[in-house]
């Protein structure tokens, strides 16, 4: 899972938000004559893609584009008519230009450079899974009142999420939909707090709510599991505890179900039009969409990622849900002037290109209103690994950082929560830190559940502490050199934004 990790943005990124609004705000149509009449594509001339057509929302318009597919070598798989989102698969090697040229169109592209075959997560490094044996020397150090494998979670207590349960574990009302490789629901300490109606698979780009298709493809997609563990884990006296265990979590599953577990544009539409339409409070994105890294606004087919995704989570905050995201393992400046990026696309061969990450924007979480989180380890300091930028980073949580070394029987600075069929273990990530955010902000909804998705923003980050940028120069893996620099001040900076989150104060 390359591409799994804990994402990042919010209202604090001006720079960024003005930029990607001022851009989408003016997305024209490529030319304004559809093909020629008569004109009927070929649809076997090139490999069968999937492409994202973003249209005006007026009935005529969308039903006339729709022909247009079809006229035009494709096959509508979905649409999103209240966003004006199409999702069509085509072999024709001209789709995307042609349907560019269609009167009413905004923008058109492939969301994939792979043919269609039978993701991007943010976890850095696999998972350590916990043995039996390990599982009940720890469960024999557990203090009275904790769960059996709590005392390795370091995680809870550096956000006071362990005093927090006491005061207000959250709302049974209040769900945090998770957004990823699927949730093994039968966990026992996910099972308590599962909420089956709001989940589905949205790996097609069209939900599928058949009972249990939220479900991992198997035991290798752990990723979904363990975020939804660090988020709602009940207080059940049989393993670990999530930071907010009385509210319900959900599975919208996107990631692919073969080994790379790509996250596809279609899908994550899907997937944020389905929780907004399902009344899912906040979201978990620990990933970045597939099959770009950055998605450059001067490419048509970046563009129209761009665009499509970007129209859906607007219209998942316009129903009431918040978005967060994870910012990335890449030790990028997400403010910097230039960033290599060397990995995309990572669905067939990348190649290296230098982007202006205020042009070219990791989708979802520098997209406009989503919440964007960077990582600490245990010692407060930004994880290693963990993406940062001033005006980008809007608040930063417990992620893991393996040279971190807490005082815990394991001495392990990775994240521990659930993993599926019933097991246990340690991962690192950005990943790790969103979902962290996402719990809190369950609990500030808890506390206040008639807050906007702005209201909840201001929240997390009023709460937050801010340890600073650091005095000496950061080096997060402890090799002499420097790795990343700090822009900013105490009260809001780019390794930390506003501060790391306090489940505590949130519920104070």
């Amino acid at each position: 899972m390359a591409h799994l990790r804990s994402r990042r943005r919010l209202a604090l990124a001006v720079p960024v938000v003005l930029s990607l609004t001022a851009s989408l705000g003016f997305l024209p149509s490529v030319a304004s004559a559809a093909p020629a009449a008569g004109t009927v594509a070929r649809a076997a001339d090139g490999p069968n893609l999937a492409y994202v057509v973003n249209t005006r929302t007026d009935h005529r318009t969308i039903e006339s584009v729709r022909r247009e597919i079809v006229r035009n070598g494709g096959t509508v798989v979905a649409g999103y008519d209240r966003i004006g989102v199409i999702v069509a698969h085509s072999a024709n090697p001209d789709f995307g230009a042609r349907m560019r040229a269609v009167r009413g169109v905004d923008s058109a592209g492939a969301t994939r450079t792979a043919p269609l075959s039978a993701a991007g997560t943010t976890e850095e490094g696999a998972a350590q899974v916990l043995s039996r044996a390990e599982r009940t020397r720890l469960a024999a150090s557990a203090a009275a009142g904790e769960e059996p494998l709590e005392a390795d979670q370091w995680d809870l207590r550096a956000i006071g999420a362990d005093r927090a349960a006491r005061i207000n574990p959250g709302s049974p009302n209040v769900t945090v939909g998770v957004i990823d490789t699927g949730v093994d629901d039968t966990h026992p300490d996910i099972a308590p707090n599962f909420s089956a109606s709001q989940s589905a698979n949205c790996v097609s780009g069209k939900a599928d709510t058949t009972y249990g298709a939220w479900r991992p493809a198997d035991a290798d997609h752990y990723h979904g599991t363990h975020v939804a563990g660090e988020i709602a884990a009940a207080r059940n006296g049989i393993g670990v505890a999530g930071v907010a265990p009385g509210v319900k979590v959900a599975s919208i599953t996107v990631a692919q179900p073969d080994s790379t577990s790509l996250f596809y544009p279609e899908s994550v539409v899907c997937a944020f039009v389905f929780a907004a339409d399902h009344g899912i409070e906040i979201t978990n994105n620990s990933y970045y969409v597939d099959p770009w890294l950055y998605n450059c606004m001067d490419d048509p087919d970046q563009r129209a990622i761009v665009d499509a995704v970007n129209r859906a989570q607007l219209y998942a905050q316009r129903k009431g849900t918040l978005n967060v995201a994870s910012a990335g393992n890449s030790n990028d400046d997400l403010d910097a002037d230039a960033i290599v990026d060397d990995s995309s696309p990572d669905d067939s061969t990348a190649h290296t290109r230098t982007v202006d990450p205020h042009e070219c924007f990791d989708v979802p979480t520098q997209l406009p209103g989503v919440v964007t989180v960077s990582a600490v380890g245990v010692k407060g300091a930004k994880s290693y690994y963990s993406s940062y930028g001033r005006g980008v980073v809007d608040v930063a949580g417990p992620g893991g950082d393996k040279y971190q070394i807490p005082d815990t029987p394991s001495k392990n600075g990775r994240i521990l929560s659930t993993l599926p069929n019933n097991q246990y273990g340690f991962l690192q990530g950005t990943s790790m830190a969103s979902p962290h955010v996402a719990a809190v902000a369950a609990l500030l909804k808890s506390a206040h559940p008639h807050a906007t998705p702005a209201e909840l923003q201001a929240l997390l980050k009023a709460q937050a502490d801010n340890p600073g940028c650091p005095t000496e120069p950061y080096d997060g893996d402890g090799d002499g050199v420097v790795d990343a620099t700090c822009a900013g001040g105490k009260r809001v900076n780019g390794f930390y934004g506003f501060g790391v989150v306090n489940a505590l104060r949130a519920v104070k």
